[in-house]
């Protein structure tokens, strides 16, 4: 059985105190920290770049989920690395995705592919066969607060068999968007077992419990 972590997204955090946000996240039982990286031109917000990635590294041992939506991701890789990314991960949209893995691999940090949600996920299965993760948005990407996209559903399971087929039933498949509580045991059950939740953790009053419950929807 696949193990579920969980990926609070520092978007919906406090930036002006990022350092005890991510430590905070460590010690209520998170897996990952999610880097939503956005550079005003794939998506119209921009967020931060490398130069956060950096500063929050001496605050938590937790892995970090580097998602980086921006164009010609290939001139960042090298300065996230550097940065002490544990994961980048790039879309499909905005690069051959399969292409860049072995740069990012031999910086010794693991590799995933993204697609958005008008992508078919048919895009994603020639990354499967060498990624250490799929993402999959359940949302349009730019924004925190929006809400699940049920079509994901399919994509999830599509992509799921898909890894089981090539002889990689283990990949992690990771989903990032509108995941709450109540919908968090539908995405687990399609297979995804990689949460991203912004919203649902930082806005809640029981950071801890919330975690636990998402984990074991």
């Amino acid at each position: 059985m696949l193990q579920i972590k969980i990926a609070p997204s520092i978007l919906a955090g406090d930036f002006a105190a990022a350092g005890a946000m991510v430590k905070k996240l460590e010690e209520n039982g998170a897996d990952y920290v999610h880097c939503d990286v956005m550079d005003g031109n794939f998506v119209p917000p921009i967020t931060f770049g490398a130069q956060m990635v950096k500063a929050i590294r001496p605050h938590t041992a937790l892995p970090l989920d580097c998602h980086l939506m921006v164009l010609h991701p290939e001139t960042h890789i090298a300065d996230f690395a550097a940065a002490g990314a544990d994961m980048i991960s790039v879309h499909c949209e905005a690069c051959d995705a399969v292409k860049l893995f072995r740069e990012i691999k031999e910086r010794g940090v693991k590799a995933a592919a993204v697609i958005n949600p008008e992508t078919p996920v048919e895009k994603a299965f020639p990354a499967a066969e060498e990624a250490d993760m799929i993402l999959l948005m359940s949302v349009h990407p730019g924004w925190g607060g929006q809400k699940f996209i049920p079509e994901t559903l399919a994509k999830i399971e599509a992509l799921r068999d898909y890894c089981v087929k090539i002889g990689r039933a283990e990949l992690d498949i990771e989903v990032d968007g509108g995941i709450t509580e109540q919908n968090v045991g539908e995405v687990v059950n399609a297979g995804a077992n990689v949460i991203v939740a912004g919203s649902a953790v930082f806005k809640s009053a029981d950071m801890r419990a919330t975690i636990e419950r998402l984990r074991r929807a």
